[in-house]
């Protein structure tokens, strides 16, 4: 049976909205579904995400986005400051970019 193709958004807005929601399913594991969540959220200051859900997270978004969406790599070219300042922003920047420069507008 073939597969089906999943329209993949490459509007940052649409993306935050889709990685809200991701984020969201994890921090529910925790008891916290009040959390506002927005560009300006730091994964390790605001939102106090542990490595395993960075593995969830990366797996999710693998699931969604397709291989041009690497999280792994992404983090592993991002210094110490860099990843402790790491944003929701910045990972949507870099989905987005990753997608673009693809030019990824569907997934199979």
């Amino acid at each position: 049976m073939p597969e089906l193709a999943i329209p993949v958004a490459v509007d940052a807005d649409e993306v935050l909205a889709e990685v809200t929601v991701m984020i969201r399913t994890l921090l529910e594991h925790y008891g916290l579904d009040d959390v506002a969540i927005g560009r300006w959220c730091r994964f390790h200051d605001d939102l106090d995400l542990e490595s395993i859900d960075l593995v969830k997270l990366a797996t999710a978004l693998r699931d969604r986005y397709g291989e041009p969406v690497n999280l792994a790599a992404f983090l592993a070219g991002l210094d110490l400051d860099a990843l402790i300042g790491l944003t929701v922003g910045h990972l949507v920047d870099y989905i987005v970019a990753a997608l673009r420069a693809t030019g990824t507008e569907r997934r199979r």
